[in-house]
């Protein structure tokens, strides 16, 4: 699957949405990429990991011993990445602002771990999640993700391996260009946090 098919796919169902929306990162957009829409879609949603796993496969040299996702909207996806590897998976979660594992998850000293990701736009809970790993003993061997949305812009901390580039403007509130100045804004995002 390529760029644009991934793209398709988003597309098809609904969730390249076009409008004023408040990112989770606080900045305006006049694109959002809803994810949660796509997971309605089992065979949507498998066609799309099924797609990153390879491409992970194929990018990455040797075993990847676990595939890590931040929740809450990266675990669908991550889940289903790790299941066309073959790699057991476990989730990160907020405690006090950073992510950390939780209900029983260790991750081995020197473990070889995937981060996957939903959507990369400034790259910031991918970058704490990366941490995260690190600090609980891991070594991340790349970040995957659906989508990039940042056309390759944003600092990972990590290589990234994403299944679609997308290049979409963000600003922020102080600053929008004319065609949302006077549009009503939607915040469809989770975090409810800025940069």
């Amino acid at each position: 699957m390529n760029s644009s098919e991934a793209l398709r796919e988003f597309e098809q169902a609904g969730a390249l949405q076009k409008g004023h929306f408040i990112l989770s990162s606080g900045l305006h957009s006049d694109t959002y990429l809803n994810k949660s829409i796509v997971s309605m879609y089992p065979d949507r949603t498998a066609r799309l990991c099924k797609a990153l796993a390879a491409k992970a496969g194929v990018t990455i040299t040797g075993k990847i011993d676990y595939v890590i996702s931040p929740a809450m909207g990266a675990i669908i996806y991550g889940y289903e990445t790790a299941r066309h590897l073959g790699a057991p998976f476990m989730f990160l979660e907020r405690v006090d602002g950073a992510f950390c594992l939780r209900r029983g998850f260790v991750i081995e000293p020197g473990a070889r771990v995937l981060v996957v990701e939903d959507i990369v736009s400034t790259g910031l809970s991918a970058r704490e999640a990366i941490v995260a790993v690190r600090n609980a003993g891991g070594e991340v061997l790349a970040l995957a993700c659906l989508v990039d949305r940042s056309g390759g812009a944003a600092e990972i901390g990590a290589p990234v391996i994403a299944l679609a580039q997308l290049k979409v403007d963000a600003w922020p509130a102080d600053d929008l260009p004319e065609h949302l100045q006077n549009t009503p804004a939607v915040k469809p995002g989770s975090r409810g946090v800025s940069q």
